[in-house]
């Protein structure tokens, strides 16, 4: 399978479909803008993106957008494609406020070659977080990570795990004699496509380098496939993506996430 012929099965069933929405997200088009949110506008997770172009006047229609969610006082994220049009949306949406957080690639490809055996090293081994305890101590690994946004993002993970099990499993790293969560990841299942997103990656400092990206990266693959997920999308950072490129994904597309506050 092409790298072409893997962006246009990406682009068809879940952009153009909208199947990027957490469970519970309002899903709406305005025009040309697909657009997904949360339903109460404090809350995390306001997405806009255009896959279809923004036609013959995008600053109208990106201007709708910073009125429709300033409105709802909510956080929004715009992102963007490196094939999206017009060419210069990164610029548009700069001039009205929109800061550009870090780029990323786009890497897609069969969850088949990410299977691999992997050895995790002497003291560790996978698990499933499901009790109070557990997300507390996934709760500490990323704010280890990540700050106190951190709490955050546990947060909403274990509240999208708990609404829809069936397409979102969380797996971590821990140490067997203390328990204590030393990497994460998350594999979303997407509805009604042959995608699967492959998330997180987060990993204490002390424990990169030693294989646990990789054992997560095949052992997500592989519960993907068994629930019949044959494509994986990974949007990768400069840390995972060499990994990835080894283990057989390809490179579709830049993306980059712009996002305008509510403040």
């Amino acid at each position: 399978m092409t790298p072409d012929d893997l962006l246009a099965r990406f682009h068809s069933q879940v952009r153009l479909a909208d199947r990027d929405a957490a469970p519970g997200f309002v899903v709406e088009r305005d025009g040309p803008v697909h657009r997904t949110y949360p339903p109460e506008p404090a809350a995390l997770g306001a997405m806009v993106e255009c896959p279809e172009g923004l036609g013959d006047d995008p600053d109208a229609w990106i201007a709708r957008q910073v009125e429709f969610f300033a409105g709802r006082g909510q956080r929004l994220e715009w992102k963007t494609y490196g094939y999206d049009e017009p060419a210069d949306l990164p610029a548009r949406l700069e001039r009205v406020g929109f800061v550009p957080e870090d780029p990323e690639v786009v890497l897609l490809g069969q969850c088949a070659d990410l299977v691999h055996d992997v050895e995790l090293p002497f003291g560790v081994r996978l698990h499933e977080p499901a009790t109070d305890e557990d997300w507390a101590r996934v709760r500490t690994l990323l704010t280890q990570v990540w700050g106190e946004h951190g709490v955050d993002i546990a947060d909403s993970l274990r509240e999208e795990q708990q609404a829809r099990p069936d397409l979102m499993a969380t797996k971590v790293v821990e140490e067997v004699a203390t328990g204590a969560v030393v990497s994460y990841a998350v594999l979303r299942m997407t509805e009604g496509t042959q995608f699967c997103g492959l998330w997180g990656g987060s990993t204490l400092p002390s424990w990169r380098r030693r294989g646990l990206y990789r054992a997560l990266v095949s052992h997500r693959a592989s519960m993907a496939l068994e629930r019949g997920y044959t494509l994986a999308r990974v949007d990768t950072s400069p840390d995972s993506r060499p990994i990835l490129l080894r283990l057989g994904l390809r490179p579709v597309a830049d993306t980059r996430p712009y996002v305008l506050s509510d403040s």
